[in-house]
């Protein structure tokens, strides 16, 4: 698991532990283009990879594609986690201001579920994957309840990944700092 901060050079890390282990790289982009600001980042971020990595685009039942990327791909780099768990969240059309706690922890649950299955997947292969995810809790506590709501899920996905990875990375200003492994 690589993390770190907004723009903290997690992505170019990861592409360069992935390029270090094999030639045959599986990238899974979860973000989705839904703004004019996202569209030139995915654009960076293609331009950036290796041309001949294979580019899966999704943020749900990703588990289900395993079974096809182990048959040509050792290597698979998931960029990223907190995109994923965004994307996954806003798939339910939902008053996050008056959304019950009840609901809240059935998303959470689902999400967690999505992870749960993606990670036992993983574990029936020989790949080397990589999750990509930012770190959200460093700052102050969000103003919005949605925002709250998120980096909460998104902080226990996180820990949840972290704690099963082999080897965990925290990116700072470019400069990968070893904290598991």
């Amino acid at each position: 698991m690589v993390t770190g901060g907004a723009r903290s050079g997690k992505s170019s890390f990861s592409e360069e532990l992935c390029k270090d282990v094999s030639e045959k790289v599986a990238y899974i982009a979860t973000s989705t283009a839904f703004d004019e600001g996202m569209k030139d980042r995915i654009k960076k971020h293609r331009k950036s990879r290796p041309q001949h990595w294979k580019t899966y685009e999704a943020y749900k039942d990703i588990y289900k594609l395993i079974g096809d990327i182990k048959k040509n791909h050792d290597t698979v780099l998931l960029d990223c986690v907190t995109l994923l768990v965004n994307n996954l969240m806003f798939d339910f059309d939902i008053n996050w201001d008056k959304i019950s706690r009840e609901k809240i922890d059935d998303i959470e649950y689902y999400i967690n579920e999505q992870i749960i299955k993606l990670i036992e997947s993983i574990k029936n292969t020989d790949l080397y994957f990589v999750f990509v995810t930012n770190e959200l809790g460093m700052g102050i506590v969000p103003e919005n309840r949605l925002s709250r709501i998120y980096r909460d899920i998104a902080g226990r996905i996180n820990q949840k990944i972290a704690t099963l990875s082999d080897e965990v990375y925290l990116v700072v200003s470019s400069i990968p700092v070893k904290i598991k492994g």
